[in-house]
């Protein structure tokens, strides 16, 4: 009984980390279509993003049926508890690339992108994606730390990027609609990383037991 509940939860660990990397290739797609205007990988995006709600449906639904037809013992039920949480994150990291993909469908901000760190900010966000959920398949704890504390690099980032945009209109280097956007594609940037964090805390929780939120932790 304990192998099948083991063998159940490998595969738990598998599809969680295959709707990791669906979300981190929506993002690092988003970086692409940023940097070349690429409105065709913006609509593959907006059809991923579809795929990645299959997947929380998919995820869920094996949780229950671990919860309902296993026996788990208190280290499992923090694992499985903490995967209901990590995969609503994800979904709504790929609901966050997909309304970047919309803004970049319906606008051209080529050149403006090009002066910000906001290409830098993708690609930063997409390895936090990348980190917290592969810390929790491997049970990292080292790993799950080094994604919350990333997480003030992005705030910094987005401060960045808020000021480039400041000098960008000073020195007539972009229009108010494109600052507006790519603000607003930073402000989803910066909203994936704190989803990645919150994966990471879970990551921690089903390693440790301990949640960084007592509050949380006291409910769960």
């Amino acid at each position: 009984m304990r192998d099948a509940f083991l063998k159940q939860l490998e595969e738990l660990h598998k599809m969680l980390a295959e709707m990791g990397l669906l979300c981190e290739k929506m993002i690092d797609g988003t970086y692409e279509a940023l940097m070349h205007m690429d409105r065709e990988q913006a609509a593959k995006i907006l059809q991923d993003d579809a795929n990645v709600d299959l997947k929380e449906r998919d995820i869920e639904s094996k949780c229950l049926k671990l919860l309902l037809e296993q026996q788990p013992v208190a280290s499992d039920l923090r694992k499985i508890s903490s995967a209901l949480k990590m995969i609503t994150d994800l979904e709504r990291i790929g609901d966050q690339a997909g309304d970047i993909a919309e803004i970049i469908k319906t606008t051209d901000l080529l050149e403006p992108v090009k002066a910000t760190r906001l290409g830098e900010m993708a690609k930063a966000v997409a390895s936090m994606v990348h980190e917290s959920v592969e810390s929790f398949a491997n049970e990292d704890l080292r790993k799950t730390k080094e994604v919350i504390a990333y997480d003030d690099v992005i705030d910094d980032m987005f401060s960045q990027v808020k000021k480039e945009l400041a000098d960008g209109i000073l020195n007539g280097e972009a229009t108010q609609e494109q600052i507006l956007d790519i603000l607003m594609i930073a402000k989803y940037y910066e909203r994936i990383g704190d989803h990645a964090t919150n994966i990471a805390e879970w990551a921690e929780y089903a390693i440790t037991g301990v949640h960084r939120n007592s509050e949380l932790e006291e409910h769960l």
